[in-house]
């Protein structure tokens, strides 16, 4: 078989190749020809998988996302120029409509089911011209995608046959991918992922897909016990979903097992890895891809091959190097940009030629990730350039916070980024998912925090939500983070009642310039920095006669923290004032004397002696 589907009809690579080819002659005889960029929007399914494979193999193929607003759409088929565009008519899509606006071609599919052996009129009201063109040079784009675009307008991305041929073929090879396998496919076929990680990879080894409609929590472990696939490849916060179900699948998927897992797209934490492989048994293969690269550039190897944890895999598919800001290609374990070269790789992006000039270095592409390479070969990711956060000079990755947070049992998924400070620049917080059944405490975590981080890359703030905002294709978007959940973060509430509060937000109103804060108010949100927080921590000490370290503030950002740490703090030194009283009480005259001559920081001639140290 070469693609199956939940409640669809399977198909043999002849079935495939009928279907295909059919929907190629429609698209000639409405005057598609090669090269002409047509536009899909489709929901997941074999339709998509299919349609994929016919423009892309005489056209050039354009999938977009069934799922953008109207805007996004206009913008998409403007820049690639589409001329045609595909769509379900079953889809509710403003893209239609917009494309008759733009002056294309509109063609629905007709939703007509399909049987194996039988030949289907794709697109309705067409009658398909039996043309058998020349096939496509290798030098021809088959497929047009763009970039995630989180920080700037999305790039377009030409990727030719030849490149798409080259990862297919590479991602077969390093998985051993054999007709006997068969992937079920979550991710979506209008992304790199599934379309060349899943999709053609499979095809290229004679192996099996299932296209389902994405992936679904509730129906995945159905899916297993009815199709029996050996892998699947998908984006973290999938696999994280997945390792929750793991109770779930040895109950009623006991008698399946998968060869291996797969993840790509984005960083895998080595928590999220841990249970991932408990849970269900399998390796799983960590591997990094890219758009420009049509995929696939590292992965690590398939057992018995060294698979490192936090480790990406070694080169697979792209020649990697590290480089810094100046050009210079680094050394072994030295940290620097990522940069790869190869046959999978493109050669520029379209339309605007002022792109290729920063995005090329000697020949090699600047992908934007930070890493190192060791001296095995194996890539270390740090985060992507523009995700740093420079907290008041302090240069802090946030994957690295998440990986933290993930270790911790009552975190399900978290997300750290930069959020805008008066003083410090950036200040970092960061998106919590609980684990199902837990409640975990802000208080207690960013404990756990500093017990595995350097201060300075703790979070001030932690924002507990049940879900964290993604996108399309299931990865976490960044640099979005703050203006999708930035409203979250400034608690004033809780009005101070007690003196000692009273006192505390005084304190912060004077020392930060602001009107009343509240005993849950953040310090480091309402704009306060490292030196405000002395300021503070030095006016409590005075008021108090205490003495807190000039850190306690990392720790206890609010005034509610605050309020115990200040009372066990008064408690002790009042114990400690009695103790001294007491052991004194308990001295001779002489004892007293003799012990303050010695003590450099009493004057030696004390005429009162042991009764006015009573006082």
């Amino acid at each position: 078989m070469a693609l199956l589907s939940p409640g669809g009809t399977a198909l043999t690579y002849a079935d495939l190749w009928q279907q295909t080819q059919a929907l190629a002659d429609a698209l000639r005889a409405v005057g598609a020809t090669a090269g002409m960029p047509v536009a899909t929007v489709l929901p997941n399914g074999t339709d998509a998988a299919i349609t994929f494979l016919a423009t892309a193999s005489r056209t050039t193929c354009v999938p977009l996302n069934p799922r953008l607003a109207a805007d996004e759409v206009r913008f998409f088929l403007q820049d690639t120029g589409a001329r045609f565009i595909i769509v379900d008519k079953s889809l509710d899509t403003a893209a239609s409509e917009i494309a008759q606006e733009l002056g294309l071609t509109v063609l629905e599919i007709d939703g007509a089911a399909q049987h194996p052996g039988e030949t289907r009129d794709w697109l309705a009201g067409v009658k398909p011209a039996r043309l058998r063109p020349a096939p496509p040079l290798q030098a021809d784009t088959a497929l047009i995608l763009h970039t995630s675009g989180t920080t700037s307008k999305p790039k377009l991305v030409p990727l030719l046959h030849r490149n798409l041929i080259a990862s297919a073929l590479n991602i077969a090879r390093c998985l051993q991918l054999q007709p006997t396998d068969r992937c079920l496919n979550v991710m979506p076929l209008f992304h790199i992922h599934g379309l060349v990680g899943v999709l053609l990879a499979s095809l290229a080894a004679g192996s099996s897909v299932v296209c389902t409609p994405g992936f679904n929590e509730s129906r995945f472990i159905d899916w297993l016990a009815e199709f029996q696939p050996t892998w699947y490849s998908a984006v973290p916060t999938i696999h994280q979903r997945v390792a929750s179900l793991s109770a779930p699948y040895r109950d009623r998927a006991a008698a399946h097992r998968f060869r291996f897992i797969r993840s790509s797209s984005a960083a895998l934490p080595p928590a999220t890895m841990r249970k991932l492989e408990e849970g269900m048994g399998a390796p799983v293969i960590e591997a990094y891809g890219m758009t420009e690269a049509s995929h696939q550039m590292a992965s690590n190897p398939l057992p018995p091959g060294l698979r490192k944890p936090g480790s990406v895999g070694v080169s697979a598919g792209a020649e990697l190097a590290v480089m810094d800001e100046k050009g210079n290609l680094l050394q072994a374990d030295e940290l620097g940009e990522i940069v790869i070269r190869g046959p999978g790789v493109i050669a520029g992006y379209g339309g605007d030629p002022s792109q290729n000039a920063a995005a090329f270095s000697g020949g090699w592409f600047r992908t934007g990730d930070l890493g190192r390479i060791d001296g095995d070969g194996y890539l270390f990711l740090a985060g992507r350039l523009k995700e740093i956060v420079n907290r008041g000079g302090e240069k802090v990755s946030p994957r690295e916070i998440d990986e933290a947070l993930l270790e911790h049992a009552d975190v399900g998924q978290a997300a750290a980024f930069g959020v805008p400070h008066p003083t410090l620049g950036e200040d970092l917080v960061a998106a919590v998912v609980p684990s199902p059944g837990s409640t975990p405490e802000l208080a207690a975590l960013r404990q756990f925090l500093f017990g595995r981080l350097a201060a300075h890359k703790v979070p001030s703030n932690l924002i507990f939500v049940p879900e964290i905002p993604k996108g399309p294709t299931g990865k976490v978007q960044r640099n979005t983070l703050y203006s999708r959940l930035g409203h979250l973060l400034v608690q004033t509430g809780g009005a101070a009642s007690s003196e000692l509060e009273h006192a505390l937000e005084a304190i912060f109103r004077a020392v930060l310039g602001i009107g009343p804060t509240g005993v849950h108010a953040n310090f480091f949100a309402l704009g306060g920095d490292s030196l405000t927080g002395v300021r503070v921590v030095t006016a409590i000490n005075r008021a108090y006669g205490i003495q807190l370290g000039a850190t306690v503030l990392f720790h206890h950002p609010t005034i509610a923290g605050l309020v115990p740490v200040i009372e066990q703090a008064k408690a002790a030194e009042h114990n400690e004032l009695a103790d001294l009283r007491d052991e004194i009480d308990a001295m001779t005259d002489e004892e007293v004397e003799r012990a303050l001559a010695e003590d450099d920081s009493v004057p030696p001639a004390d005429p009162l002696g042991k009764d006015n140290v009573n006082r």
